[in-house]
């Protein structure tokens, strides 16, 4: 184990920008707090956040009252609904975020989603095709915005919500300037409140009227000569390279008995885990088997999720660990190097294992699948292990949002359960 007073290579901000949902934040008019004063979330001036009880912060509204046309865009814009299901379509989703997605504040990476990352986290059961929104131009059809939403469930301090999980807002780099992400956020929630949803989710790495909670990236280096030869990371002056490999060496096999990749057969007792250890946060998600299967199930090149089954009770599970895959691109590209290979942290339950050594065994079989690093969020009880294991703390903040729903008190990261990907 680290010795906590080690210092460790300081990892790039890269990570901080992963898991957020409103991208791009230099769309200057996402962090006009003007717009978001005039919708039902909380806010940071004490004269405009309504004052009641915990819960909606809007009137109750019918389906009935909801506008039944789109908003109106720019006469050269028009709305489209992007059916990801689309081989034309899903390329075209791909281009816009490929070249015009977060970068690092360097314009070293850039995020790179796989088409079947896409349609992992775009369609989980009873996704609304109408929740995948678009802008194009009029006349060429070129697509140059997009907002979706996904339908989930959240338990919030005990009372279960149906709600909208929002991500990918992204915008065309030379169209930042026309005001489209408040006309996407009212157009993208219009949608959803046709379909009888008043609540929704999401993280942004800047804060907004008005966080629930603030969450922290860690990284964990797998694959150090790389990760320096990137510049995503740097030799510590005291260190040599053969130095830092070997502090960072992990074992070559996990520990833990009885783990081995989760199989079909393993959903029942997946879901009851999960369910059974995420209802002690104040956020987590819900899942049903159907969710489990589709969020969880082992997904070459998407997601990765493994369970402890008890070598002394065949079938019994008692552990469950799974990370997702979001590389980047080398934008500047050094040492022969195109992409950066990262792993994020997902759901992980230790139930009969310790949290720390599974979480080491995690370590290892992301190296075994040939990630160079491993990013965690300080979320859940991800605290217990992160020094020991030798994360670095990252430099920035991910804020949680709640859309219409109030909260008098900010949550801390150990109140959290849910990771939106």
């Amino acid at each position: 184990m680290a010795d906590e007073d080690h210092e460790r290579p300081a990892p790039s901000d890269l990570a901080e920008e992963a898991g957020r949902s409103f991208a791009g934040m230099s769309l200057d008019d996402v962090k006009d707090h003007a717009f978001w004063e005039t919708q039902p979330v909380g806010q940071l001036k004490p004269e405009l956040d309504k004052s009641g009880p915990e819960g909606p912060i809007d009137d109750p509204m019918t389906v009935d009252e909801v506008k039944k046309e789109g908003y109106h865009l720019p006469p050269s814009f028009e709305w489209c609904t992007c059916d990801v299901t689309d081989k034309k379509v899903n390329d075209e989703v791909f281009e816009l975020l490929d070249n015009n997605y977060v970068e690092d504040d360097d314009a070293m990476f850039r995020f790179q989603y796989s088409r079947e990352f896409l349609k992992w986290v775009l369609q989980p059961p009873g996704y609304v095709k109408d929740w995948h929104l678009g802008v194009r131009v009029v006349g060429t059809g070129k697509l140059v915005a997009f907002i979706t939403g996904v339908p989930a469930k959240l338990s919030v301090k005990g009372k279960k919500l149906d709600l909208a999980e929002i991500n990918f807002l992204c915008i065309h780099k030379k169209l930042r300037s026309k005001r489209l992400a408040p006309m996407l956020i009212r157009e993208i929630t219009r949608r959803i409140n046709l379909s009888g949803i008043w609540q929704a989710a999401y993280t942004a790495g800047v804060v907004l009227p008005k966080p629930i909670g603030t969450a922290r990236y860690w990284h964990r280096s797998l694959n150090v000569k790389k990760l320096v030869e990137i510049g995503f990371t740097h030799l510590h002056s005291r260190m040599t390279m053969s130095q830092t490999i070997k502090f960072f060496r992990l074992d070559k096999k996990p520990a833990t008995p009885g783990i081995r990749p989760m199989e079909d057969k393993d959903v029942p007792a997946v879901t009851a885990l999960l369910n059974n250890y995420l209802k002690k946060f104040a956020v987590a998600p819900v899942f049903d088997e159907e969710e489990t299967r589709h969020h969880l199930s082992m997904r070459d090149g998407v997601v990765y999720s493994y369970v402890v089954e008890d070598p002394d009770k065949p079938g019994k599970i008692t552990d469950f660990v799974s990370f997702y895959s979001l590389p980047s691109t080398v934008i500047q590209s050094s040492g022969g190097h195109s992409t950066l290979r990262a792993a994020y942290s997902y759901y992980n339950v230790a139930g009969k294992a310790d949290l720390t050594r599974l979480m080491e065994d995690a370590l290892i079989l992301a190296r075994q699948k040939d990630f160079d690093v491993f990013n965690c969020l300080d979320l859940m009880d991800n605290a217990q292990f992160l020094k020991d294991l030798k994360f670095g703390i990252g430099d920035g903040n991910l804020q949680y949002y709640l859309y219409n729903w109030r909260l008098h008190n900010k949550l801390g990261p150990g109140d959290i359960g849910l990771v939106l990907t």
